[in-house]
């Protein structure tokens, strides 16, 4: 079926975003494990597995609406320096993508795309109970029992995602 030209030059914008946040999780996650902060990298293994989703679900919609899925495009990932700095740009990173998911829900209301408006509200409400929620939380207990604390919380392993 051929779709929007624009709708698919959006949703390869996504797909962009969407693979950089999986390479940040991917990098912040194998950080976190040499650290010895397993809980912390089990997590964000986790949430570069959901990404990955995120990622397949685009290309499969770019792929029925006749179009080419870019999938070497990447954004610039932030890798940060401690604990804190990581998880704010992992924060900062979902902020862009929730606000990239609305334009996109927004032009296919306008293009009557409601398939394609269905599937991005699941990723948006992944992305914004999920992802933004869980990094918001850390976030904030990172400030309620403090940096030091907070780290000691996330050493060892197995922890559910």
């Amino acid at each position: 079926m051929q779709g929007s030209q624009t709708i698919i030059d959006l949703l390869n914008q996504q797909l962009t975003l969407e693979l950089t946040s999986m390479d940040q999780y991917l990098a912040h996650s194998k950080i976190y494990e040499d650290w010895g902060l397993g809980k912390l990298g089990d997590k964000l293994a986790h949430e570069y597995d959901e990404e990955l989703d995120h990622s397949k679900s685009i290309i499969e919609r770019i792929l029925f609406l006749e179009g080419t899925p870019d999938t070497a495009s990447r954004a610039p990932i932030h890798v940060g320096d401690n604990v804190q700095q990581m998880l704010e740009n992992d924060l900062a990173a979902e902020m862009t993508v929730a606000a990239s998911l609305k334009k996109i829900i927004a032009q296919c209301e306008k293009e009557n795309d409601y398939v394609t408006r269905q599937m991005l509200e699941q990723l948006l409400d992944d992305t914004e109970t999920d992802h933004i929620y869980w990094l918001e939380q850390h976030l904030g207990l990172i400030k309620l029992i403090g940096l030091q604390n907070y780290i000691q919380s996330q050493m060892g392993s197995g922890a559910a995602p």
